[in-house]
């Protein structure tokens, strides 16, 4: 059977969760540590949703002013160990913190630079069959407004601007994906996103293998993600002694959750600085 994570569409452009949304809290109170030493951990850090706030279209995002330098100024106290980890391209990473350059995950996983001054691992999965790819974009056309995203080792295809779109999309993605009946696929879906890929990588796999280069390895990671595609990523940290958090809604097996990216962005900015964080 084809494996799938089918989250149903709303009309507002998000999803029905099964978990409801959180109430305002006091940031501040997250992830209660020693601000002054944070040479034993690694700061794992998804993009969209969690770093960014989310745009009509991939293309849209908003990048603060400041973001790079705070997410420098973290570098250096985490002695290298800060990671970018996105479905996006590290490409597009790196044009977003430019000139900041950072051990990246792109693509799910299907992307690695582990060393920052280093290059992207590519190769780590082949790219989609092209005839596949074309069935998938032809489904999406017949969807007026829905945005088309070629990551080449997968398909986004994106139905924030039209959400009405969004139980058709659905309903017909589903039935070209079943049709293809090749179980090497994997069928995501995200914040009103549907994204086809293959399903021998994810996060998950790829934090185990970042863990495994210096200066990640030994020790105990924080990864803060927005989405199901950040659940893999969630799902391991166990398994370093590590804490998983959430953006704007709170995930089952999660440490403790951000409201929105904005939250995120204030609590960078007060490690980078120093400055204690209230328990």
């Amino acid at each position: 059977m084809l494996r799938r994570r089918f989250v149903r569409p709303v009309s507002g452009g998000g999803v029905i969760s099964s978990t409801p949304f959180i109430k305002e809290r006091d940031w501040t109170l997250l992830v209660p540590l020693d601000p002054r030493d944070l040479s034993h951990l690694a700061l794992l850090l998804d993009v969209d949703g969690t770093l960014l706030d989310i745009a009509p279209t991939p293309q849209q995002v908003q990048v603060p002013a400041s973001l790079a330098s705070t997410l420098a100024r973290v570098r250096e106290r985490v002695g290298g160990a800060l990671a970018l980890v996105s479905g996006r391209p590290i490409a597009e990473l790196d044009a977003f913190f430019a000139p900041l350059r950072l051990p990246a995950i792109g693509g799910h996983g299907a992307e690695m630079r582990p060393v920052a001054a280093g290059t992207i691992l590519n190769g780590r999965t082949p790219p989609l069959d092209p005839v596949f790819k074309q069935r998938l974009k032809d489904v999406a056309a017949a969807h007026s407004g829905v945005v088309i995203e070629d990551k080449g080792y997968s398909l986004a295809l994106h139905y924030r601007m039209v959400p009405k779109q969004g139980l058709g999309l659905v309903h017909d993605v589903r039935r070209a994906f079943e049709a293809w009946a090749d179980p090497s696929f994997e069928l995501l879906g995200g914040k009103a996103v549907l994204e086809i890929k293959f399903a021998g990588f994810n996060k998950g796999t790829a934090v185990r293998d970042l863990m495994t280069y210096p200066p990640f390895s030994g020790r105990a990671p924080i990864f803060v993600g927005d989405d199901r595609t950040d659940e893999d990523a969630f799902a391991v940290m166990p398994d370093f002694n590590g804490q998983a958090m959430s953006v704007g809604r709170k995930f089952p097996g999660i440490d403790d959750y951000f409201n929105a990216p904005a939250d995120v962005r204030r609590w960078l900015e007060r490690l980078s600085e120093g400055v204690a964080v209230p328990s």
